[in-house]
Order: C-alpha cells, then structure tokens, then sequence
C-alpha cells in the first residue's frame, strides 16, 4: 500500500530533524506486510541460534488472511498520525501458495463423553459461533456437526482442539467430577504370571536366590558352550547397535549368563553358590519373522551341600543334590509321570557327559540336570564344579494339572517289604521302579529306592538295587500272609524281566 503526502508518513520523527527546506517535498511510503512459514522460521531460528520476537511469533504461526487487513490498518493509522497525508487506492497483493481452512467433523455424543459433560447440540454451536467459528449441521444429524475454524485459530485442526474450546467456554468448573467405572473384584493374574511367581516362591524355600542376567551374549557363546553347528541355538539374531562385544546378540540359552554370575560371585570369594532364573530365550526362525521367544527356568549348585557350622563337616554337593531339587519342584507342581533317562554321550554338550540326564514326562523332553563339562568351565574360568538343571517352562505349563483329587486318610496299617536284587550296570534304576509300577498291583501303595551299590562283592558290570515296598489294603488290615505271594511274585518278574539275580 502506497501513502501519498506532505511529510514522510511514519517516519516523521527522523525528518523532523532535517532543514526545513524539504518539507514541503511530496514523498511516498510502502507499507509491506508478509506471512513467512513457521516451520522455515523454526528451522532457521535453531539452525542460527538466533532467538527474537519475530521468530517467536512466526514460527508458530500467525493468520495468513491478515496481511491486508494489518497493512490497512496501518496506513490508517499513519495517516491519522502523521498530519496530513493521504491514502493512494489500491494494493499488490503476492499470495502464491493460497493457505485453505479444513472443515472439521465434530460428533455431539464423542465431545460429551471426552469431557464428561451433558451438552446438546445448539449448545456446543453456539458455544463455537461465539468465537467466530462457522458452524453447520451435517445433513440434519443431531449428532454430527461440520465446523470452520476462522483463519486466525492457526492451532484449532483436529476435533480434539474443538473439544477443548467447548470445555473452556462452557467452563472447567461445570464439568461434573465422575470416576471411571471399575470392576469391584479384581481380576486375576494370567497363569504363566501365577505359574512363574509360584516357580520363584519354590526355589526360593529350596534356598536359592534369584539372578537377573541380560538378553544379550558374547557371539563366542555357542562356542564356549560346545553348541554343535546344526542346533537351532547357533542361528543368532545379532543387535544391531551393540553397547559392546560382550552384548553383541541375543541369547539362546540361559546357560551363558548363570555361568558369568557364577564366575563374578567366584572372583569375590563367594565360593557356596545356589542361583536360579527366570527368562526367555530367542531362537530365530526365519528372516522375515519374529523368533519363537520360549520361557525357560535354570538353575546352578556349586561349593558346599549346607553351610558350614560347628554342628556339620563340609560336604561338596553332587548330582544328587540338584536332582533332588528338580523332584521337589516337580513334586509341589503336581506332575506326575516325571522320569530321569540319562543322555546319551554325544547328545552331551555343555553338560559332562555320563553326568546328564534328560527329565522327561513320558515321551516329552521337559530339560535336563547334570555337571558343568570341564572344558565350558574352562570357558568360564571357574574353578570349582558346578551343576545346573534347565527345564521349558512352556511345556511344563501344559502338564500341570488345572484340578486336584483328593483321597482320604489311610484307616488301616501298612506292611513294608524290601527287595535287593543285582542287574547289569547299564540298566537305569528308574526302569526297575517304572517295571513295578506297571505290574497295576491293587496293594501296591508306593516305591522307595534307598540303594544302589556297586563294586566288591558286587561283580564287574552289575549293580545292586534296594528299594522299598508299601502295602496297604483300604478295606482290611493286612497281614504277611496277604503280602508274601504277593512280594514272592513281584520279585520272580523282576528278575524275569531284567535277567536278575539275589545276592
């Protein structure tokens, strides 16, 4: 806009200073008025580091429809200013990319139930017409309105941004305080979260602490473990950001991380060690999917069976010991039919082999128990033997039984009765017991084995097995002559079946 006159409007205060002699020379001023684009005022003003008024405004954006209203009120008042000039008709108005207003929907029902509030309709519109907001119903929907915002509200363009206006016009403190509708009983936790806090309540009474290790492994760890080359374990999903070498892809098994806490708890003098943990592994499948990320539990002894004290010698623990916590386990679970079968040597890798055993629930593999092979301990620099058991927790899950039986108390006496017999070295004791419990023998009440003995006078190649048998009728008292053909019977199959002898 061009302003025609007598002095230099707007700039009066620096001609005044001047000789008079040009005051009466006629001088035209342009007045410019411009939108710049925030995000470019933004970026430069960061780019810069240059912080002014002028980018605090801009950048967050100003009415571009009001260039010319502001150019005209500017002149105007230049004028009315600057005694005696006047106003030259007509502009320049430079407007390349035209800058439009989105309609937005706005649903009656959604706004009362953001806000908490009871407003109808004609109330949500006059609310927002009194702002300048153009409103109009869609289509006769009471429920549905179509609003403009004018071009000065730059920060209105969702439906959430006209929610807020109604709620600030219509007043925060007439919004009615409500409570979320909530469930007065709570909700029980899933079963693998019930399953996974039982298994830690478990080790915990069985004297062992929990150890928390990191997904991440060395890439050597398979290697350290004597992981064989077609394990699906060796398929590593490596990170693409590692933090180190040492965390450079995700685990595959647990094994690598009880054995680094036990090397950091043997270089600190902590020599009596009885850990477990709870955690996933990641076993990659294919590239374009996720692994299968399978729950598994392990566990590690190492040092002394119970701690020292005045009232016991020191006794290293053994095989038997974290066996033992394996049955307990299995035992509180409810699980029946869990079977000890010893693995075979060359299926024995991290683990010693003639050392292992595989704990199985009738044809199903749920894990295995054994002693630390040397060589992996070497691996790890640990000095001391360690034994450890790892069991899948997501098959575990499927063979806990969902209810109990119960039976009553036992009215009547029982009558033991022991049988040692001699088999071959090689046949797994848990079969002779397996070999009784198939005979379905109605007395029968239950199995303990409390012998296994081999060496002089026992000849090479074979060993001696004591266990005992529980007899018990549930109508009668029993006596021997009820249980001596019985136990006569139960012994001649036995030594049939295995190719036997007494000793």
């Amino acid at each position: 806009m061009i302003c025609d006159g007598e002095k230099a409007v707007g700039v009066g205060g620096v001609m005044g200073g001047l000789n008079s002699e040009i005051e009466d020379v006629t001088t035209r001023v342009l007045i410019e008025g411009a939108y710049f684009n925030p995000v470019s005022i933004r970026r430069t003003s960061k780019k810069l580091g240059l912080n002014t008024d002028a980018s605090h405004r801009f950048e967050r954006g100003v009415d571009p429809e009001g260039c010319v209203r502001a150019v005209n009120r500017a002149a105007n008042l230049m004028v009315e200013v600057g005694n005696g000039g006047t106003l030259v008709e007509g502009l320049i108005d430079e407007y390349p990319n035209l800058q439009t207003v989105k309609d937005i929907e706005l649903g009656v029902e959604r706004t009362n139930r953001l806000l908490g509030t009871d407003l109808d309709r004609d109330q949500i519109r006059g609310l927002l017409e009194s702002i300048e907001f153009k409103v109009e119903p869609i289509d006769q929907n009471e429920d549905r309105l179509q609003v403009t915002p004018p071009t000065f509200r730059v920060d209105v363009s969702r439906r959430e941004d006209l929610m807020e206006e109604v709620a600030r016009l219509s007043g925060y403190n007439n919004i009615p305080t409500t409570f979320p509708a909530m469930p007065a009983e709570g909700r029980p936790p899933a079963p693998r979260i019930q399953l996974r806090n039982r298994i830690k309540r478990l080790m915990s009474g069985f004297g062992f602490s929990e150890a928390v290790a990191y997904s991440f492994v060395p890439e050597a760890s398979c290697d350290r473990l004597r992981v064989k080359d077609p394990d699906p374990r060796r398929s590593l999903i490596h990170i693409l950001n590692p933090l180190s070498e040492d965390q450079a892809v995700m685990r595959t098994s647990l094994v690598p991380g009880i054995l680094e806490t036990m090397r950091y708890n043997m270089a600190r003098q902590v020599k009596n060690l009885k850990i477990f943990e709870i955690g996933k592994i990641f076993l990659k499948k294919d590239q374009q999917i996720l692994p299968q990320e399978p729950e598994m539990l392990i566990a590690l002894w190492t040092g002394a069976r119970t701690d020292t004290s005045w009232l016991s010698r020191e006794i290293p623990c053994d095989f038997y010991d974290i066996k033992g916590t394996v049955e307990a386990l299995m035992h509180t679970l409810k699980l029946d039919g869990i079977r000890f079968s010893a693995l075979a040597d060359d299926a024995c890798e991290y683990t010693k082999s003639g050392h292992t055993a595989r704990i199985m629930a009738s044809d199903l593999t749920l894990g295995l128990v054994g002693e630390i092979h040397p060589g992996v301990s070497e691996a790890y620099d640990l000095k001391q033997t360690a034994f450890i058991f790892e069991l899948d927790l997501e098959k575990i899950a499927g063979l806990i039984p969902q209810t109990l039986n119960s039976k009553p108390i036992p009215r009547y006496p029982a009558i033991y009765r022991d049988i040692t017999i001699i088999v071959d070295r090689g046949i797994e004791t848990q079969s002779v017991l397996e070999a009784v419990d198939n005979f379905q023998e109605k007395l029968i009440e239950n199995l303990h084995l409390f012998d296994v003995f081999d060496g002089d006078p026992i000849a090479a190649g074979k060993k001696s097995v004591s266990f005992r048998i529980t007899y018990r009728s549930p109508g009668k008292t029993l006596e021997d002559d009820d249980v001596n053909d019985l136990h006569k019977s139960i012994t001649e199959r036995l030594l049939n079946l295995f190719d036997a002898t007494l000793p």
